[in-house]
Formats: structure tokens, sequence, C-alpha cells
């Protein structure tokens, strides 16, 4: 097999303990499946703990990891279509935004919904199937108020495009998703690329933003972690209003591990709160001046501390060893709750560390099947071969399905025909004015017919 005919391979993650005195003005809530869906896995994970992919990767080193094939035991049973569906998990603090009268209100909400989005990442650290290209999925929430469909649009590079709608014409919520990844020894990292949007319609309002970056570490040795850093920058094209969030790297001690911290600013670059909590835990917002005199504190105390780390730290060079984690969000007296970490099903650790909104995603409720289209990720016998367990046919299913697209390939070669994607087309994003994948309706007309047999 040849370089072009490789499929590309998508990587795309504590409870409160410590209180102070403090004014709590909690804003929202948490969102759970309806009581009708599943709530666990037919089959616990197949074991990894004899396979290795360092005969794989180690040839990789620096490169981008955009054609390698990896074994169907490193996968979950979901499509990486499936995965990027999970940004809806917190879609309340969407409705909350919509329901706020303020502007800055709603921008916390907003910044507090663009950190749940990444939140199910934690300890997530097998990797989504591939999207053949024409895959589906679509989810309808009526209980939460929304739909959402995507489309893998591209093979090479690989973009998945998804859009939401509110049911009741509150927001529409839309994106192209492409990331790169490099294998740098002991890790792999994720580049994000692509714009994500977010509509308030009632309120006139666009807001944007990219993904933090993110690191799966020990791939080759030692226990499996996940690192989200970088900075995320979420706009308001409305207002000017403008959230920096700052995914603090561990750092050498883990301290800063899970961490995010940051600000929002109006259009005059005031900076009107602050932004502090975890990725995998919580989201707070307090007036700037009160953070501002609580590190000052904090640094003082610390300065004692950090030498007695330096003195007692050390390296360690067979594995990138997961910091051990430090005292959950300390919350400075006066903050505002802004979200807080559901949490996961009791046996999740034996079904691929998913959500409780992650379990469900691949269910066929009755009559559902003859209501899809035939290229929705629901239907591909791998995935479904390896949720139940049978992991030999899940593998035998996959070759078959990479086979019969890498054979469509060629033949529209042949023909001189490019491939011609259903429910979106390339445009330009009107917000930032960047390549975009505009979704152009007419899916839930339930028509069909022509989609292609992917499958």
């Amino acid at each position: 097999m040849n370089n072009e005919d490789e499929f590309y391979d998508a990587v795309t993650g504590e409870l409160l303990n410590h209180w102070c005195e403090l004014t709590v003005k909690t804003l929202y809530c948490t969102s759970s499946p309806p009581p009708s869906l599943k709530t666990t896995l037919p089959a616990p994970m197949f074991s990894r703990n004899d396979f290795s992919i360092w005969g794989i990767l180690k040839k990789c080193i620096g490169l981008e990891l955009s054609k390698i094939t990896m074994p169907i035991v490193f996968n979950e049973p979901l499509s990486f279509l499936q995965r990027i569906t999970e940004y809806m998990e917190h879609t309340y603090l969407i409705h909350k935004a919509g329901s706020l009268s303020d502007s800055l209100d709603r921008m916390q909400a907003v910044a507090a919904f663009a950190v749940s989005a990444v939140a199910s990442q934690w300890d997530r650290t097998g990797k989504p199937f591939n999207p053949l290209l024409g895959e589906t999925y679509e989810l309808t929430r009526e209980e939460q108020g929304y739909r959402l469909i995507s489309e893998q649009v591209s093979h090479h590079p690989p973009v998945s495009a998804f859009f939401a709608e509110s049911l009741t014409g509150d927001f529409v919520f839309h994106g192209s998703i492409y990331p790169k990844l490099k294998f740098w020894g002991k890790s792999v990292e994720a580049e994000p690329r692509g714009t994500i949007t977010l509509e308030l319609l009632r309120h006139k309002e666009a807001y944007t933003w990219t993904n933090p970056f993110c690191c799966v570490h020990n791939v080759i040795l030692g226990k499996l972690w996940i690192e989200q850093y970088g900075t995320v920058e979420i706009v308001n094209h409305s207002t000017g209003d403008k959230c920096v969030l700052n995914f603090k790297p561990c750092g050498m001690f883990g301290k800063e591990l899970h961490r995010v911290e940051g600000y929002i600013q109006d259009k005059s670059k005031k900076r009107r709160c602050v932004i502090y909590g975890k990725w995998t835990e919580c989201l707070w917002s307090v007036d700037p001046q009160a953070f501002e005199a609580y590190k000052k504190a904090e640094r003082k105390g610390d300065t004692k501390k950090q030498k007695q780390e330096e003195v007692a730290g050390a390296e360690n060079e067979d594995a990138d060893e997961m910091p051990d984690v430090q005292e959950t969000v300390a919350v400075i007296p006066g903050s505002t709750l802004l979200w807080r970490i559901s949490s996961r099903p009791a046996h999740s650790a034996e079904m691929y560390n998913f959500t409780s909104f992650a379990v469900t995603l691949n269910e066929l409720e009755p009559g559902m099947e003859a209501a899809l289209p035939p290229t929705d990720c629901r239907l591909r016998p791998d995935i479904r071969a390896m949720e139940t367990g049978d992991m030999d046919q899940a593998s035998k299913e996959k070759e078959r399905l990479e086979e019969k697209q890498r054979e469509a390939r060629k033949e529209r070669a042949k023909d001189e025909q490019e491939w011609s994607t259903r429910w979106f087309q390339l445009g330009t994003n009107p917000h930032v004015g960047t390549q975009d994948w505009i979704y152009t309706g007419g899916y839930f007309d339930r028509n069909y017919t022509d989609c292609p047999n992917i499958y």
C-alpha cells in the first residue's frame, strides 16, 4: 500500500474539595441524557496491554501523522464525526447565553461552553475511527432543543464539517475541523485547525474561536494521559468583546495541570472579569481586582514551596509521567460559578472513559435506521462490531471499508470525476473571512436517494 492509500488517524481528555468563604452566584445547571437512552455499552473495552505502536510510529518522529494506519485496538467505537458532536453535551450553556440581557454575561456563558466542549477528552486516550469520505452523522435532542448534522467533506486533507441549530430558532453552531497531528517520540500532538462559530440569533451576535492544542503523552511507554494547552480567543464580532483563555501546560512539577485562566475585555480593551478553573472540573469568573489581590497573596505563600519542589524534583527519562494532581480549584471569594463537569458513568473506565453523553451517540433507537441516510455513522459495521466486543470482525470490516474507499477513488480518477459533497459546500466564513465549509440545507427534508453507498 503506498502513502496515498494510507488513511488518516485522528487523535483528538476531581471534584471540588477546597472551599473558601465565598459568594457563589450559580448561573448554570448540568445536563444529562434523557432516561430513554442507554447508560452503558454492550461490551467492555478491549485491553491494549499486549499491543505496542512503537513499530508504527518510530519512523514518524517530527512528522505529520496524516497518512498512518493504526491497529484497531487503539480505537474507540465512535467515528470522529461523533466525537466532535460531543461539543453539544453542554448545550444548556448556549441556551443560557441566549437568555441573558448583558453582553458580558453572554460572553461568560459562551466561554464556559467553549471550555466544556473539550472536557470530554479527559482520559479519552482511544482514537475515534476515521470518517469515510461522505460519511455523515445526525443527532437530534428535542429535550435539549437542538439538532445537528455533520459530514466528512474531504479525505486529503481530512475535514469534518458540522452544523447544529436550535429547534426554536435561538442559535446556530457550526464549523469545520481538520487537526494536524505530529509524533514527538513520547507524545502525539494535535494542532487545532478550523474555525468554530456560534451565532445567538436573537441578539444578532456571532462568536468565533479555535480549540486548544491537545497532546497524548506516553504513546510508547507508561500510562497514557492527555494535556490541553494554548491560547483560545473568543471574539464577539457584534460588540467587540473578546475572551482570552490560556489553557496552561502542566509544567515540570504539574502545578498547572488542566488549569485554564484568562479574562474578558470590552471593545475598549478594558478587562471586565477574570475567568479561571480547570477544563476537567469547573470554570469560575471573578472581578479582576479580587483576582489580583488573591494571586498576590498566593505568590507569597508559594515561594518557599517552589524551592522545596525544585530540590526534590527529578525528571523521568523513560516516560512522561503524569504529574500528581494538585489541589483542586481554590475558589476566590466573590466568584461566580459558570460551569461544572458532569460525573461520568460508574463503569466509565471499562467503556473507553466515555461520558454519559458519549455512551448514547452510537445508539440506534427503534425506527431510526429507516429514517437515517445510508451514510450515517451508526450504520458503520466496523464501529458496530467493536462496540459489541467483536474485535476480529471490526478489524475485517475496517479493512473492507478502506479498500472500498480506495477503489471508489480510483474509479473517480479514471473517469476524471471530482467528489461532490452532499450537505456542505466550500465557502467563506463571513465573520472571519477565512475558508470554511457552509451547510447548504435540506438534510432534514429526509430525501436521501442520491446519497453514496460507502459501507
